[in-house]
Formats: C-alpha cells, sequence, structure tokens
C-alpha cells in the first residue's frame, strides 16, 4: 500500500475492538483514526474523521452494520467498507454485498488476510474470504438448479442426465421404453428451456448444478 490507510473500526466489543487495532498498528502504512461501538456512531465518526475504510461488525446494538454499511456508502461513497465478522453465512454475504460493502471476511481469518483484504479493498476491488466466496459460489449453483429444476419436467431431467452421462438417443429411447422420436422431442425442449444448443453444453449445465457427478 502506497499511502497510509486511515481506517475506523466498528464493533460493538471492547476486546475484539483492542485486538483488531493492535493487528492494524502493527501494519506498515495503516492508522487507526477511531472506534465506534455501534453502527449510528460509525456514521457520525465517519463523517468527521472522513477514514479510507471502516472495518465494520454486523451485529451491533442500535444500528447494525448492514444499515450502517448502507447509509455511508450512499452518504460517503469514497469510504470503504469491509465487513469482519464470525456469520460465515452466503445471507449475510449478500445483504452486505447489496448494502454496499466492499468486502467480507470473517474474524477467525489470519492477519496477513486482513493486511491483504485492506489492500484489495484501498485500490477498489472487491475482497471475500475464501470461505466466504465458496458459499456465494454453492448459493449460485444452488439457485441455479432450482430454476433448472422448475424449467425441466421430470422426464427432461431424466433424459438430461442419461445425456450427460454420454447415452446416445437410441439407448436412452430403449432404457426408458420410448419411441427415438419422443427423446428427440424432449431433448429439443429442454434444449430449449435452458438456451444451450449443443451435447457439450448440457454436460456442463448438468455437472455444473450436480445432476450428474463430473468424474462420470
Amino acid at each position: 500500500m502506497a499511502r497510509t490507510l486511515r481506517v475506523l473500526l466498528a464493533d460493538d466489543h471492547k476486546l475484539v475492538r483492542a485486538g483488531i487495532r493492535a493487528l492494524l498498528e502493527d501494519m506498515p502504512d495503516v492508522e487507526v483514526v477511531g472506534e465506534a461501538d455501534e453502527g449510528k456512531q460509525a456514521l457520525e465518526m465517519a463523517g468527521e474523521l472522513r477514514p479510507d475504510i471502516v472495518l465494520m461488525d454486523i451485529a451491533m446494538k442500535g444500528m447494525n452494520g448492514l444499515e450502517a454499511t448502507a447509509q455511508l456508502r450512499q452518504t460517503y461513497p469514497d469510504c470503504c467498507v469491509l465487513i469482519l465478522s464470525m456469520h460465515a453465512s452466503g445471507d449475510y454475504v449478500e445483504q452486505a454485498l447489496r448494502a454496499g460493502a466492499n468486502g467480507y471476511m470473517l474474524k477467525d481469518a489470519a492477519t496477513m488476510e486482513l493486511q491483504l483484504a485492506l489492500a484489495a479493498v484501498a485500490r477498489g476491488d472487491t475482497y471475500l474470504s475464501p470461505a466466504v466466496s465458496a458459499l456465494i459460489v454453492e448459493g449460485y449453483l444452488q439457485k441455479e438448479k432450482s430454476a433448472g429444476d422448475e424449467l425441466l419436467t421430470p422426464r427432461q431431467m431424466e433424459i438430461l442426465s442419461m445425456i450427460a452421462a454420454g447415452h446416445n438417443t437410441k439407448e436412452i429411447a430403449y432404457q426408458l421404453k420410448l419411441s427415438i422420436k419422443t427423446v428427440e422431442t424432449h431433448r429439443a425442449q429442454l434444449m430449449d428451456r435452458l438456451d444451450i444448443h449443443d451435447i457439450a453444453g448440457l454436460v456442463r449445465y448438468a455437472i455444473r448444478t450436480g445432476l450428474i457427478d463430473a468424474d462420470l
């Protein structure tokens, strides 16, 4: 980090703030400019101190960290917010990002990760802890799978899984006791509904949504 980063801490636990402050003060080019124990106070101090980054907890008395983040990012758009939370939940992460947070990391992260997160946020990137990123990806895939399940009939999903497993039209027709024309009709319909128009695309979709194992 080329310049000194001015950081404001917002957490309602004094011991936690003291620990984080000690870590930050050992980092080069980082200055802790203040501490707040709830969201409203963090907003007021941000207006007075104009920090570069606010390290924000979520669960605080009074105004919580998500509400404070939304108001702070709207009022002081140049001030970044890095959520530092104990909550490893996809819902919390999504809410934080919708509120305008520039990053989300867990309190049990290593000191080096905090330094990396501050640097990333300071240069305009969005930072997510590896565990948090995994939650976001998993949530996305689950939503995609649910959407796909709603689009396809049980028979079409059955045929899709067999196509992805490498069975051709004749084999599928034989195993499901259907005519070749019926299988082709189902295949055309599921391609249309998924907007995927080749076998390779269907295979990738089936693997991505967990319909078949990637090792098959």
